[in-house]
């Protein structure tokens, strides 16, 4: 009797083991999974403005903030890194919200906007103030364009 037990309890573990390694394996997501099951992207129903107004302007003008003078402290470097790669990401974001009208272009902006996101938090890594501070300012001038051509000129971004 003992020996069934130990058997069953054994057998138990093991398709728990099993169970939750499957449940892992399905459940994880990989940017590069080009598989057939991965899950489709979806954007929230919400306006261009308040996507925009949601997603970038709190890290923007943290950034702003942040990146006015060269940091003095690990604190000062922490939140440059932090809202550049919010806005960088953000950039990838951008390639789900393709306009019907010119959506080349707007690609074109969303990516040169995650590059120089990413510049500006790769230079902040080094502690690259200059570095930052001019992939930070090439960051805007994507903005800017951007808007320009997509949003009437409104909401041009100062460094």
């Amino acid at each position: 009797m003992n020996r069934r037990i130990t058997l069953l309890s054994a057998l138990a573990v093991v398709l728990s083991l099993l169970l939750m390694r499957f449940t892992t394996t399905t459940n994880s997501i990989r940017a590069d999974d080009k598989s057939p099951t991965a899950p489709t992207i979806v954007p929230v129903d919400a306006t261009m403005h308040d996507f925009m107004e949601g997603l970038f302007q709190g890290p923007y003008r943290r950034l702003k903030v942040a990146i006015a003078a060269e940091p003095a402290d690990r604190q000062g470097w922490k939140a440059i890194r932090s809202e550049s790669l919010v806005l960088a990401e953000g950039g990838n974001l951008l390639l789900v919200r393709k306009p019907e009208k010119d959506a080349a272009k707007w690609v074109e902006f969303s990516l040169a906007v995650r590059e120089s996101g990413a510049q500006v938090y790769k230079a902040a890594k080094q502690k690259d103030f200059a570095g930052s501070r001019k992939a930070y300012e090439s960051m805007l001038t994507h903005c800017n364009a951007c808007h320009k051509q997509f949003n009437e000129g409104k909401n041009q971004l100062d460094p």
